[in-house]
């Protein structure tokens, strides 16, 4: 069984979301399937599919306008939440400290966090790949973890360019990942991968070692794209 989990970025309206919902019900899978919306769709409910948010404030309440809490989001229903992904890093500036203390708000309020981590083409560039990885598992969760948390590698040179790393890449990040979780204590904690997931590589990729799952960008949008995902794996 695999974590297939979408996000929608700022995409998408209720009735896009109402028929994805309703395609997907129609399928058979084992898999945990999450879509991750904008805020306006966090309500919806479906009984086969977990609803998430894409970010949250590091912020319990207060005067930060545009944001939204953990509390906030929890109360809608959703179970999830993304922190940390290569955009939000990019256009928001978002660090391994702010990932860290967002990770926390979505604890204290029954989130499940997916934490992104990974590096940018500089960094590899430099050879920092695997410094960089994993410095962001040690420094973006949050100490005392008692509970389920998930991780994600993004290479964020590939986000958007339409460019995968290698399976030896990709098995090399994903192992690193495992050592440190395990190092932390951290065990089992499932792994994703993310970036330019389609349905004609998600099964390669989620055959490579300590690929529990796949983060899907622009094929979670439409059923014709990521019901393939879903399915290529049982």
């Amino acid at each position: 069984m695999k974590i297939i989990a979408g996000n929608w970025k700022m995409n998408g309206s209720q009735s896009a979301l109402d028929k994805i919902i309703s395609d997907l019900s129609e399928i058979d899978t084992q898999n945990t399937v999450i879509l991750c919306v904008p805020y306006t769709m966090l309500n919806t409910k479906s009984d086969k599919i977990a609803i998430g948010a894409q970010d949250i404030s590091k912020h319990t309440s207060g005067a930060y306008t545009g944001e939204i809490s953990a509390q906030m989001v929890a109360s809608t229903g959703a179970k999830y939440v993304i922190i940390g992904h290569s955009e939000c890093r990019q256009y928001h500036g978002d660090t391994n400290s702010d990932v860290r203390e967002k990770a926390t708000q979505a604890l204290n309020n029954g989130l499940i966090p997916i934490i992104c981590v990974g590096e940018t083409m500089d960094e590899k560039q430099a050879g920092k790949t695997m410094a960089v990885i994993e410095s962001g598992v040690r420094e973006c969760i949050p100490s005392d973890i008692n509970t389920k948390i998930i991780i994600a590698y993004e290479p964020r040179w590939a986000i958007g360019a339409g460019l995968t790393p290698t399976s030896a890449e990709i098995a090399d990040a994903h192992n690193l990942i495992a050592k440190t979780l395990a190092d932390m204590g951290l065990s089992g904690t499932p792994i994703l991968y993310g970036a330019s997931v389609k349905g004609n590589n998600a099964a390669e990729i989620m055959s490579i070692s300590n690929v529990d799952g796949v983060l899907v960008g622009g094929a979670s949008l439409k059923s014709d794209d990521f019901i393939p995902i879903i399915t290529s794996v049982k």
